[in-house]
This record gives C-alpha cells, structure tokens and sequence, in this order.
C-alpha cells in the first residue's frame, strides 16, 4: 500500500516516519530507531528546524542511505534571513544538499510571492538552487490550509487528519486530490487520545492520497507500524465500532495538544492539562496521578486569565474554561469521587 503525494511524485509506502518524538531518546537509541524503520520498508521521514535535534539524529543516522528516502522538513521563520538560516543549518544536520520538501512551519498566514514577507521569494530561490525540491506547508488552521491548496503556490500540505476529523477537514483532503498537492497527514492518533492504532491505520487507508506520519519514540511503537506494511490493517465492523465510540466520545471541543497556545505566562503544560479528563481514561491512569503530574495539574489555580492561549488556539477552543473543567474532574478522580 503506497501512497503518491500529489504533483511531487514522492511515493512512499502508508506509513512515514514522523521524527518530533526522537527529539526525547539518546542519539544512540534515536539512532537505532530510524536505522530499523528504514530496514523494514518506512523511506518518508518528517522532522522540522524546531523539533530541537532531530533533525541531527536523522543526519547520523541515515546519510548513508540518502539516496534511498525522502526527507521533509519545516522552517519556521518569519524572515528571509531567518529561512535561509534555518534552511543552511537544517542542510548541515541532516548531512544533505537538498530537502526533498521543505515546508512552512504552521504560518499564521499564507505566504505568496509579493505578500511582503518574502518567505515565498525566498523558498523560489531555494528550489531554483536545488537546495530544495518540492515547497510545502503545515498548519493547523482550516481557512490557511484551504487557501495554501487553492493558491497553487504549495506542492503538499501537511495538517492533522484522523477519524476524529470534521467533514470539513474530510473535505480539505478532498480538495487536495482535486488540486494534486500531496496530503501529509499529522496527528493521525490525535495526540495520543487514540489508543488503537490498527483502527486509525484502517480509517486512513480510506484516502489513497494520505500519508500519515507516525510519531515514533519507542521500538515497540515502531514495530507495532511495521506490521501494517505486510499487513494493513482493514476496516473491519469490530474497527468501524471503535471509531465510532471513540467519535462519540471525543469529537468536539477537545484539546489536540498541539501546543501553539504555549508557552503559558504561569508555567501551566496547557497542551497536556486541557485534555487530561481524555489522557487519564484512554491510557494508563497511574502516570497522570503522580506527584509531578498533580502538580501539573495544581497550577492550573495560577491562571491568569490573560487570555493568550484562547487567542493563540488554532481550533478556537476556549482554553481557559477547558483547564478549569479538567481541573475540577481530576480533582473529583484524586477523591475518589470519579472511578477511571
């Protein structure tokens, strides 16, 4: 099962590398992770400039091989000066002469050429030099995601996209298609609310233009992916019945953990405590009651009120109300008043 990303012509087997997690392991470990994954089938690898050494670990790990996969990355500069800073030092960790798709990393704003910015210009000039090949985007907003695809300007776009979505967000895949811009789909567990992976996997194989990627920090995460390229899981009625539950349940007003509201003036981990009442029942319980994690937990009383998660929130979600009611129901589950 491949999947072709749209006028680049990038084919990749229906599972890709997404390497923001490897950023937590030892270089050894990261190492001995990527060098697996592409041994067993996986040649897609997604990083970004801001995923800290990732990018580094992917370099030492792969050169050898960098004829033989294809690599995206993201800048997240606001200037030209700052692309071509990020776009030099990505070059040199990764131990290449070219990105196969380099990527705006979730701008708030469509770049096009002559809007001012000159990031557009900027990312011409790039694939005129071959210092990259194909010009891609990221967000996480609808209304850029969908004017990035109908602009012309952008060979993929990468945007969160699992059977948790919206129909509007079914109909951006769709309007990817219609236009031949590759669909690189992020957050395909939503963050790890989605425990089941085989269901997800199913669901996806729906979209012969999706290219999920899996964020990888463990081995038996990544063996658990591998068996999907022998053999892709179906979309049986027992998995049509986990979605479904799992739809119920979650769809809506929910933190995706994406993290654009942080940091927090008051030290609050909004992009894990806003969705905990979801973490604390879809995952083993006892690792969201510790005492760092309660502490976590407990600040959510320092709120300040500023209002700048709300206003940084992709999804438009009224963060503030979403800590204080997961703040009372965890509460509630520490007294013993709520079972999970």
């Amino acid at each position: 099962m491949t999947v072709t990303l749209g006028k680049t012509g990038i084919t990749s087997p229906k599972n890709a590398f997404g390497a923001l997690p490897i950023q937590r392991v030892s270089e050894e470990y990261a190492a001995k992770l990527l060098r697996k994954a592409y041994e067993n089938g996986i040649t897609f690898f997604d990083t970004a400039r801001a995923y800290s050494d990732s990018e580094k670990k992917i370099g030492i790990a792969l050169a050898g091989v960098r004829d033989k996969i294809h690599i995206a990355t993201k800048t997240g500069a606001a200037t030209p000066e700052g692309f071509w800073r990020d776009l030099n030092t990505s070059l040199e960790m990764l131990k290449t002469d070219r990105i196969d798709i380099y990527q705006f990393h979730n701008p708030a704003f469509c770049p096009k050429p002559g809007d001012g910015s000159g990031l557009y210009e900027a990312m011409l000039e790039a694939k005129e030099r071959g210092m990259i090949r194909h010009i891609g985007i990221t967000n996480h907003r609808l209304s850029v995601a969908e004017e990035a695809v109908r602009s012309g300007l952008y060979e993929t776009l990468q945007f969160p996209f699992c059977y948790l979505a919206t129909d509007r967000d079914v109909e951006l895949v769709k309007l990817c298609k219609e236009n031949n811009v590759g669909f690189i789909a992020m957050k395909a567990l939503s963050g790890g609310l989605i425990t089941k992976s085989d269901a997800a996997f199913a669901w996806l194989a729906q979209y012969d233009n999706v290219l999920p990627i899996w964020g990888v920090q463990r081995e038996s995460e990544l063996d658990e992916f591998l068996r999907y390229n022998a053999n892709p899981p179906e979309l049986t009625p027992e998995r049509r019945a986990v979605v479904e539950k799992d739809r119920k349940e979650l769809i809506g007003s929910f933190c995706r953990g994406c993290g654009y509201c942080m940091p927090c003036p008051a030290g609050i981990e909004i992009n894990n405590c806003a969705r905990m009442s979801q973490l604390i029942r879809r995952s083993p319980s006892a690792g969201w009651l510790t005492e760092e994690a309660q502490k976590k937990m407990l600040n959510i009383e320092n709120c300040l009120n500023c209002g700048k998660c709300r206003a940084k929130c992709p999804y438009g979600l009224d963060t503030p109300e979403l800590l204080r009611q997961n703040l009372a129901d965890y509460k509630d589950i520490l007294a013993g008043r709520v079972q999970v």
